[in-house]
């Protein structure tokens, strides 16, 4: 195959490479919604965008707007590239689809921004290459509070098989959490069950995994999940967020700082 669904697939035997690009897909999606000739940006997001939801008055006021304008549409295509091949953008497109009910324009301009971005880092693709170690490893983050509406943290993580990045994730946490400490704690057990799920299919595959080794930069909630014991700042964390420990009790998942 060297096409499909809009991903082309370019291989190097020489070299050892496969390359899964979405270039011709992304110039496109620039193209349908305008984009072609505005000011390329080199992230993502910005730090100026603080959305949260509209209250009525303004849903009313942002409405009449907002009609002619492909909300929808824009995020949807962004989304496809997300979960095929980019996920550079995968914190962006979830912080612009909360607002897909009642979008307003400043959520528009965030959706534009990653447009731009886009624009930019067009050439950027999912590459794989070989290498002598086949080990899956994982890497989990948070971002503590940072929806504006209800106060929940972010949850993140990517996974890398023999160095290349093979699953991605970032999406709101079930609960709000308390702390940083907390949200990491969260970020990590949900990095957890995606570890066992890709440990199942390397052994169906005959790439029989060890301890998955999964980083995470911060110490408390590393401690948290080392040492099983009733703490009183802890004691109210629900228990399917401890399903961490048994699995470091097993041998099953190994962490690390970074």
């Amino acid at each position: 195959a060297s096409r499909i669904l809009g991903m082309d697939i370019i291989r190097d035997r020489k070299k050892g490479t496969l390359i899964l690009s979405q270039r011709k897909y992304i110039e496109k999606v620039i193209k349908t919604f305008g984009m072609q000739d505005a000011k390329a940006v080199v992230t993502p997001t910005s730090s100026q965008f603080n959305l949260r939801s509209l209250t009525e008055k303004e849903w009313k006021e942002e409405a009449a707007h907002m009609k002619r304008i492909p909300y929808a549409s824009a995020v949807g295509s962004l989304m496809y590239a997300m979960l095929r091949s980019r996920p550079d953008l995968g914190f962006a497109v979830g912080y612009v689809c909360r607002f897909m009910s009642k979008p307003g324009r400043d959520h528009w301009s965030a959706v534009k921004w990653v447009l731009r971005y886009l624009k930019e880092a067009m050439n950027s693709s999912l590459t794989f290459r070989k290498h002598s170690t086949l080990e899956v490893e994982g890497y989990s983050d948070s971002d503590y509070a940072t929806d504006i509406d209800r106060r929940r943290s972010v949850t993140g993580y990517a996974f890398k098989f023999g160095g290349n990045t093979i699953s991605w994730k970032s999406c709101l946490q079930s609960v709000v959490a308390l702390s940083t400490t907390e949200a990491e704690y969260m970020a990590m057990n949900e990095a957890a069950k995606e570890a066992m799920w890709l440990k199942e299919i390397c052994n169906e595959l005959g790439f029989k995994q060890q301890g998955i080794k999964l980083y995470c930069d911060s110490q408390s909630a590393l401690a948290l999940a080392r040492n099983p014991v009733n703490h009183e700042k802890t004691k109210h964390i629900a228990t399917k967020f401890n399903f961490i420990r048994d699995l470091l009790e097993s041998g099953d998942i190994v962490l690390h700082k970074i």
